[in-house]
């Protein structure tokens, strides 16, 4: 059956050394239609599949781009395929060891972009790979997975969340076009892959994949800081040392609840007078979000110097934010939140976390202890819990930052995904022949 000809322009979605092994080897063309036969050890050609890659930032696009650079730095050879979805980026180009092809946007759907060009690309993008990983919601995966299956391709799909859609109607056409590809890939994917089973056990999408499903922890990496380094970022940013800093890293989107925030910040500050907040993250241009900005923002005014927007930060800078707060905050509200790594990234430099209870969300501090689980939309619960840890300074065991350092460290996430591609290729090897 051919594909139906309304695909064929495609268009995206988001928002959601090498010691000791083997040597490349010459792999034919798959436009020759031969198969290979890649053997478990040898360095694989991966084709990772996402709608936006950095320099956008979101939780996903951080993902990807850990996994993706653990894997080169394990020596396989990774290709990013992905929208062009500033002007001024290059539609290739190479960094740290990945090879990044980006596809012309010809226009904008909401947070979606429309990419005409994006089947041809896909296509040949997949003769040259020995598998490939897709990254959703995206609307085009249903398009990539039929043009892998034709060639036979082992399909792993990372699924990270289920997207909420506002109100309007070329939203939720747009939503339910996300919903639909997502759910064509997953039924043709080889693996499905996602953060935890507490999530994929409460999500209606994910339980009807579960004879093919693995957990695969998110990669967490924070730069290394000095003291000299955490000092300087509180003075640019005029942190007195009375000051009690509650801090939220993430962009300014529905799903992460900002107004329950907004609105636990009278009983907080009626306690402790000297506490403020600190929103790393972009929070001016985040693509779809405007009506929900325009909502917030007159209202964070209204607390003054207690509210401070930093904007996009570098990584480093990431890291000494993370390290000047006394409590990081998550008051996400839906299903398009399904993890949050900013937690981790937090527990890792030693600040506690407030989160709400969402399935996958509350994992990090319901394993961890480090931090309080809050009723989702519950201004109240979340001042609560807040005031309980600027109240309470205990310091995080070193064995502890140590623990989750390791098990969410980027090489030790890619090595899951390696072992995954490994057997698949070997399943499809053994099919072939």
């Amino acid at each position: 059956m051919p594909w139906p000809s309304f695909l064929r322009i495609s268009w995206g979605w988001l928002d959601c050394g090498c010691a000791g092994r083997q040597s490349w080897t010459s792999i034919t063309a798959r436009s020759t239609g031969q198969k290979t036969s890649q053997r478990p050890g040898e360095l694989m050609r991966i084709l990772i599949v996402l709608t936006y890659y950095e320099p956008y930032k979101s939780g996903l696009t951080v993902y990807a781009v850990r996994q993706a650079e653990a894997l080169a730095a394990r020596g396989h050879r990774v290709t990013i395929l992905t929208s062009q979805f500033e002007r001024n980026l290059p539609l290739e180009t190479w960094k740290n060891g990945i090879r990044i092809i980006r596809v012309p946007v010809a226009f904008r759907l909401s947070k979606g972009v429309v990419m005409p060009k994006f089947s041809g690309t896909a296509r040949r993008l997949l003769r040259e790979a020995d598998l490939v990983n897709l990254h959703v919601p995206q609307a085009d995966a249903a398009l990539v997975v039929w043009q892998a299956k034709k060639l036979h391709l082992p399909i792993v799909l990372t699924y990270h969340c289920t997207v909420e859609m506002p109100m309007g109607l070329i939203s939720r056409l747009a939503g339910w076009a996300v919903g639909w590809s997502s759910r064509i890939s997953a039924n043709q994917a080889d693996v499905v892959v996602h953060n935890t089973m507490d999530f994929a056990e409460h999500s209606s999408f994910l339980k009807r994949y579960m004879d093919k499903f693995k957990v695969v922890p998110p990669p967490i990496e924070v730069s290394p800081v000095s003291e000299k380094d955490i000092s300087d970022f509180r003075e640019r940013h005029a942190i007195l040392p009375s000051q009690r800093v509650i801090g939220m890293a993430a962009r300014l989107t529905a799903e992460k609840g900002v107004e329950y925030l907004v609105d636990a910040m009278p009983k907080i500050l009626a306690k402790i007078p000297e506490a403020r907040v600190l929103f790393a993250g972009e929070y001016e241009n985040v693509p779809g979000e405007a009506a929900y900005r325009d909502r917030i923002l007159p209202r964070v005014e209204q607390l003054g110097a207690q509210w401070t927007f930093l904007g996009r930060v570098s990584d480093d800078d990431l890291a000494a934010f993370y390290h000047a707060c006394d409590v990081l905050v998550l008051p996400s509200v839906n299903t398009t939140e399904s993890f949050g790594m900013v937690q981790v990234e937090g527990m890792v430099c030693g600040t506690p976390v407030v989160a709400t209870d969402l399935p996958g969300v509350r994992q990090p501090v319901l394993t961890t202890g480090l931090g309080k689980i809050v009723p989702v939309r519950d201004a109240a619960a979340l001042a609560e819990a807040i005031i309980s840890i600027l109240e309470d300074d205990r310091p995080f065991a070193p064995d502890q930052i140590a623990a989750l350092a390791f098990t969410y460290s980027p090489e030790t996430v890619a090595a899951a995904y390696e072992a995954i591609y490994e057997g698949l290729l070997e399943q499809h090897g053994q099919s072939r022949t």
